[in-house]
């Protein structure tokens, strides 16, 4: 598996600090428990996202490995 890009990196950090701060102001856990919870859940959460743009990343295709080849020019396109 390849490793993730900076930018991919990044993406998963902002997802897991932006959805545990959202889980914890909305669901006013105050136990040691809710709270493990809910880190985790966010922590689930940004892997999740940073796979997700390492798969899509792969998926798409160069136009050279796609076999992308230029259409001719028409006949009369060569004429002086």
């Amino acid at each position: 598996m390849p490793r993730p890009t900076i930018a991919q990196l990044c993406t998963g950090t902002l997802t897991v600090v932006a959805a545990a701060v959202a889980l914890l102001a909305v669901s006013g856990a105050t136990g040691v428990l809710e709270i493990v919870v809910l880190v985790a859940f966010s922590l689930a959460l940004g892997t999740l996202a940073t796979a997700l743009q390492m798969t899509a990343a792969r998926r798409r295709p160069t136009p050279v490995a796609a076999g992308h080849v230029p259409a001719p020019r028409p006949e009369y396109a060569r004429q002086l």
